[in-house]
This record gives C-alpha cells, structure tokens and sequence, in this order.
C-alpha cells in the first residue's frame, strides 16, 4: 500500500517526531511504501488566500497546492500526526486542510448532498497533548477530536477512519510511559497495517 503521513510539529526532538519515525519504520517494515510531508519542514504556506480561491475557480490550481493534493491521490492511506494545541489542530495543519482539501478535488455539492470524493482511501490519527487523558476522557473532549477529525474531516471527504490514538500528559510523564506510547503506535500500526 501507499501511505501518505502528513507531519506536523515544529520540534525534531519532540515525541511526535519519534511517533512519525515509529510509524515510518513500522510501515516500512510492513512493506508499505510511505512518504512524508513534513509541513514545517516544507514551510507549508497555511493561510488560504483570496488569490487562491480565485485561481482554484478559474480552474488553475496554485503549485503548492497541486503538489499536495498529487500526493493524496496516489496514497491508499493518509496518516495525519499532530498535537493538539487548544483542543484542535495546530494552524499549519489546520491550514493544509483549507488549502488542500478543497472543493472540487476532496468534495463538492451535488444533487444528493455532499459529495465524498476521496472514497477508497484510508485513514489514521495519532495525537499528543499535554492535557492529562482522563480529563479529555471525562469531559467528552476525546470524542469531540475524534468527531470534528475522523468525522469532520476524513468522513466527510470519503476517508475511512481506521482508527486515532491519543495521547495524553506529554511532557510530564517519565520516559517508560513515553516508550510504552511508542510501543502502542508500533503495535496499532502494525495491526492496522499488516
């Protein structure tokens, strides 16, 4: 299979980027082909401009765009990795969903609603935050990442979520939590992706 993972944290030492290294090598050693698009890396443009919308409507889609979307249209899967800052998606991320899930090539409006037009392709979340998991748990705001994410995105363009991670208390756990967070991602994206 091909896997896109879109990448987004700034830090090269933090635990996402072990989590992406984990996931790449896991897939790898699976026999998946993967690629990475690192946004900060890239240096990702996140913000939509009018320019944008207005060549997208003229039938002429900006370069950076173009690239992104190629990429999702060659992937079976698309793994997102991200933490969750102020209980959503960092801006950078936020802002490829803007840009490059656009309508027109990720969905559009027909005579039945909505129409799904990345169907037949996979998806996979894995989250950080800092906030301790059981109070995301208790107070619902597990499942409403999960909602606004599996749901709000990969639903509704047609991706079949195949499943997110969560975890929590990042940055005040010792470092046998932080590899059995590592291990958990390991072992779910081996299972998922045999």
């Amino acid at each position: 299979m091909k896997h896109l993972v879109i990448y987004a944290h700034p830090h090269a030492e933090s635990l996402n980027h072990s989590i992406l290294e984990t996931t790449v090598r896991t897939l790898k050693n699976n026999g998946h082909e993967v690629v990475v698009r690192d946004l900060y890396t890239l240096d990702f443009q996140p913000v939509l401009k009018p320019e944008d919308t207005a060549s997208m409507k003229a039938g002429q889609i900006p370069q950076d765009i173009k690239t992104e979307q190629d990429y999702i249209t060659e992937a079976d899967v698309i793994t997102l990795i991200y933490p969750i800052w102020w209980t959503g998606l960092p801006a950078i991320l936020k802002g490829y969903i803007d840009r490059v899930f656009s309508y027109g090539f990720a969905y559009a409006y027909g005579e039945e609603g909505v129409v799904k037009m990345l169907t037949g392709k996979k998806g996979f979340i894995i989250n950080t935050q800092g906030t301790p998991k059981p109070y995301y748990d208790e107070s619902g705001m597990t499942e409403a990442l999960k909602m606004t994410s599996d749901t709000g995105i990969f639903d509704f363009v047609g991706i079949e979520s195949v499943g997110h991670l969560l975890f929590g208390g990042v940055g005040h756990l010792d470092e046998e939590a932080y590899k059995q967070m590592l291990k958990e991602v390991e072992d779910t994206v081996a299972s998922h992706f045999s």
